[in-house]
């Protein structure tokens, strides 16, 4: 097998996961590469929740954000975007279980496990309430941590992560199943590995990462129920090339209110709910998107309304 074949198979695997520097640009458009410097790291270091001993980095200063990342990635794969996040708010960024610096445990990848993590983490750093982003298996965990501690989320984003299985498109299923510890090593010179090996403390646990991701997607998941739990205002975030059906998205907004009717002359029937899906987009480019960044930012601050007609002309 190849290793383009293998990072392809890979790529498209992974359920809620995002593979690093895999992008549609040509070798001179960096994707992990930071254009600009983010605001400076004020504050990091681990704490221990439930048995995994979760590394976050803290930087920027305002209302606070908690940035998740998608799966075999880890805090550096946002780079890119990472200053677009860090300059408005206190950005609070956490290598997932198993991801990263954070060593995998002695407990199977289960996505509201780890949310149920997130929400005790965030409280013991001192965050009553803050918003929430998560990409991809970060969405995932978004997701599960907002619905079973809303209180503790003010806005929730959701980036290229579906609600349930069936969202990811139907050939996908089979790579999806196959992975497993049984690729580590063809998998060496690929960039799932190589940012693995720059950060983590343990890299003899790589295949031991495969194996629970890849039990975590051979499992028929479905968070209707945790979707139907979410109270605050969210914002699903995909590309039109995403790797989740485009029914799905529409289905996904379709749970929360939104595109059910015409929002009205006022807004009287719109939902305060929203759905972006951006051009020339696919998975693996999403969360280095500026664009995508920008609206995200634009809804967290609670704004992105345009003037209507009758405010044009004065009425």
């Amino acid at each position: 097998m190849s290793k383009m074949t293998l990072i392809s198979m890979i790529a498209t695997a992974a359920a809620f996961l995002a593979a690093p520097g895999i992008s549609g640009a040509d070798s001179s458009t960096p994707v992990i590469e930071e254009k600009k410097a983010a605001a400076p790291i004020v504050r990091k270091g681990r704490l221990p929740v439930n048995g995994i001993d979760y590394y976050y980095e803290i930087r920027g200063e305002g209302e606070p954000l908690l940035l998740l990342h998608g799966g075999l990635g880890q805090i550096e794969m946002f780079a890119p975007v990472m200053p677009v996040f860090a300059d408005h708010r206190q950005v609070i960024a956490v290598d997932l279980q198993g991801h990263g610096r954070t060593p995998l445990g002695n407990r199977p990848i289960e996505l509201p496990a780890i949310g149920a993590d997130l929400a005790i983490l965030v409280k013991q750093l001192g965050y009553d309430k803050l918003d929430v982003f998560g990409y991809s298996f970060g969405g995932g965990v978004a997701l599960n941590m907002a619905a079973n501690a809303p209180d503790q989320v003010r806005r929730l984003v959701i980036l290229s992560a579906p609600y349930a299985q069936n969202g990811f498109f139907p050939e996908m299923l089979p790579q999806q199943a196959a992975v497993g510890a049984g690729m580590a090593d063809m998998m060496k010179d690929t960039p799932m590995f190589l940012s693995y090996k720059a950060v983590a403390p343990d890299v003899s646990e790589f295949p031991k990462l495969l194996d629970a991701m890849g039990a975590l997607m051979r499992e028929p998941i479905d968070y209707s129920d945790a979707v139907a739990k979410l109270t605050m205002p969210v914002m699903l975030i995909y590309g039109d090339a995403d790797m989740i059906r485009p029914e799905h998205m529409i289905d996904f907004y379709h749970k929360l209110g939104g595109g059910l009717r015409d929002a009205g002359w006022m807004r009287e029937n719109m939902s305060k709910n929203r759905l972006a899906i951006l051009p020339d987009l696919t998975h693996y480019e999403t969360f280095a998107s500026p664009l995508m960044a920008n609206v995200a930012m634009t809804f967290l601050d609670g704004g992105g309304k345009a003037p209507n007609w009758a405010e044009q002309v004065g009425k």
